[in-house]
């Protein structure tokens, strides 16, 4: 368990942690038995054609354009990013009361894989730009999990070594990625589980 002596910096993933997504049943209904959803998460956070994406490089189009190709998906273009732009469906119930009593000698922020399509929803109608101190949204700085270097570029921007960090994220990937750099990282599948981490970690009162 985490050590709340050595935590400045509590770390939130979003989709999956704070935002309820509906992507995976979507593209595991698209693939049919092609996939489990670990197999997709893999194949997600390893394609070329999503980290272009969310790393601010490519096009909504080229991204559905290439997605499609890439996975063999039966569907169109505008049909994928009707789709797509809905996956951030809401915040899973009570998050941001969970996020204010984090104590503010805390510094809260976010970590996630984002792009254009989704980051305004998450942070203007779900409310989500104001409940932290620090965002750091891959489509922004043009990092991406698990990838070593985005977690890097979150401790020198927030002046903190990784042990500092607590890190929660729905992905086994990611947090194999933070622990390998240091962090205290635990994987979580939303705010009931998370707050759980952080009441155990000594940061929330239960």
């Amino acid at each position: 368990m985490a050590d709340p002596n050595q935590i400045r910096v509590v770390l939130f993933d979003m989709g999956g942690v704070l935002v309820d997504l509906s992507g995976v049943p979507t593209m595991l209904a698209w693939m049919g038995d092609r996939a489990s959803s670990e197999d997709l998460w893999r194949m997600w956070l390893t394609s070329p054609t999503v980290r272009a994406f969310e790393t601010g490089r490519a096009t909504p189009e080229d991204f559905a354009d290439q997605l499609i190709a890439e996975m063999a998906l039966p569907v169109g273009r505008d049909h994928l990013l009707e789709e797509f732009t809905r996956w951030p469906r809401d915040l899973f119930p009570g998050t941001l009361d969970v996020l204010a009593r984090v104590p503010r000698r805390y510094t809260r922020a976010t970590l996630c894989n984002s792009n254009v399509l989704h980051w305004p929803r998450m942070m203007n109608e779900l409310g989500l730009a104001d409940a932290f101190d620090r965002h750091f949204a891959s489509h922004l700085i043009g990092k991406i999990k698990p990838d070593e270097e985005v977690f890097q570029h979150v401790t020198d921007s927030l002046s903190c070594r990784p042990e500092e960090v607590l890190f929660v994220d729905d992905n086994q990937l990611n947090v194999d990625a933070a622990t390998k750099l240091g962090m205290q990282a635990f994987q979580v599948r939303g705010i009931v589980a998370a707050e759980k981490v952080l009441i155990e970690a000594g940061i929330l009162e239960s």
